[in-house]
């Protein structure tokens, strides 16, 4: 017999969840060696979905996550992530990635590209069968989609690793940034060629020439303003550039990252943005990573999904390691570096979530290859902190090697 609820009250109660959960799992649990807080969450709202909570207490399920409480949760989702990935995007440090822009360039190119190739065998192999290629995709848009979910490392995810392993300030981990700050350009860059709907592709060039035009105005006018306006105005552009992107037919969060990619992050104070970034982390994208965990399903079976996700592990694993290796001689870097490099840059819960969910929304996945990619990315995240910091141990010296 299903509870009987208030809309208010339920939507109360999936608030309660999406706090309570985790944070209980993080601190008596004590994961923060293997699983920060941003991969518990993502776990938890995979627990409160329907594939685990919604197939043993479906009455309850149903109560809670009413279609309006789930209607209002991703409301305000699409703002939490929304106000994220633009941040993420003001945070590129592109100059410093020019200055090193050969090594850089080579080190990110094969951190991406072989990994992205690894993928797409398996993403290949998967539109063999049915279930997997979301239902308005071309198979291109679907091998290329996998393909890159496997290669993405997550910026975000990768400073709390380095904040926590003390090697954020370090060389070592000062260049991880710089390859994965190009990275993260290149994965968007990629989303919105899989985005690419040729029947609206003159609206989208009209879109990307207007931005243009559009961000060097905006460029102006930040540099004439005060740091108070200045937010004010970078708010009002995120907005309207995720808005033309959305209407373009790419996705808006596409749009909120081009966004952030025109600021400078020198127009800000460093400290605030710092703050900003840890409270849209705190207070809002728990909202998203439990939205996340409702669209995860195991309809065409559980066992086939972990078999998927398995093989989309060892491509992403293998790939980058390989990718980085392959760097690594052709840099000349001394031994271990590319291990431990490549080990970082195995970061992904938390772009590959968002990248995951634009595919998933547009159609370019299925629910399931969605969930494939859900358990991939954590699992591969989850490898990074224990197997880097055994690494250091046995060589506590190359975190300070310098480029």
């Amino acid at each position: 017999m299903e509870p009987n609820i208030t809309q208010p009250e339920s939507f109360l109660i999936a608030m309660l969840i999406i706090f309570i959960l985790p944070f209980m799992i993080w601190r008596y649990l004590k994961t923060e060696y293997f699983a920060p807080m941003v991969v518990v969450q993502i776990v938890a709202g995979i627990i409160v979905g329907p594939g685990v909570l919604g197939a043993y207490f479906k009455d309850y399920y149903h109560a809670i996550f009413t279609p309006v409480t789930i209607h209002n949760l991703n409301g305000i989702a699409s703002w939490a992530v929304m106000m994220f990935v633009f941040v993420a995007g003001v945070e590129l440090d592109l100059r410093n990635v020019w200055r090193h822009r050969k090594e850089s360039s080579v080190t990110a190119g094969l951190a991406l590209g072989v990994p992205l190739s690894f993928g797409a065998v398996v993403g290949w192999l998967l539109v063999q069968h049915p279930g997997w290629v979301g239902q308005v995709a071309e198979n291109w848009q679907f091998i290329l989609a996998i393909g890159m979910s496997c290669a993405i490392t997550s910026l975000p995810v990768l400073i709390v690793f380095l904040e926590k392993m003390e090697l954020l300030r370090q060389p070592m981990g000062q260049r991880v940034l710089r390859y994965a700050s190009l990275d993260d350009l290149l994965i968007w860059s990629v989303l919105a060629v899989v985005m690419v709907d040729l029947p609206r592709i003159k609206t989208q060039l009209l879109f990307l020439i207007g931005f243009g035009v559009a961000s060097a105005f905006l460029r102006k006018l930040m540099v004439a303003v005060g740091e108070a306006d200045r937010w004010f105005y970078a708010l009002i552009w995120m907005v309207g550039v995720s808005f033309m992107a959305e209407w373009s037919g790419l996705h808006f969060m596409v749009g909120a990252f081009m966004a952030g990619v025109v600021i400078d992050m020198r127009w800000f104070d460093q400290k605030k943005m710092d703050l900003l970034r840890h409270y849209v982390l705190l207070i809002m994208m728990p909202v998203y990573f439990l939205s996340t965990g409702l669209k995860t399903t195991w309809s065409i079976g559980g066992t086939a999904v972990f078999i998927v996700a398995g093989f989309m592990l060892v491509a992403a694993v293998v790939g980058k390691l390989v990718g980085i290796h392959i760097a690594g001689r052709i840099l000349k870097w001394s031994e271990g570096e590319a291990s431990i490099i490549g080990w970082l840059l195995q970061s992904k819960s938390l772009i590959t979530i968002v990248f995951a969910n634009v595919l998933l929304d547009k159609g370019v996945i299925s629910n399931e290859a969605f969930t494939a990619v859900l358990l991939m990315s954590l699992v591969s995240t989850m490898l990074t902190v224990p197997v880097v910091s055994s690494k250091l141990a046995l060589n506590p010296t190359l975190a300070t090697k310098m480029s």
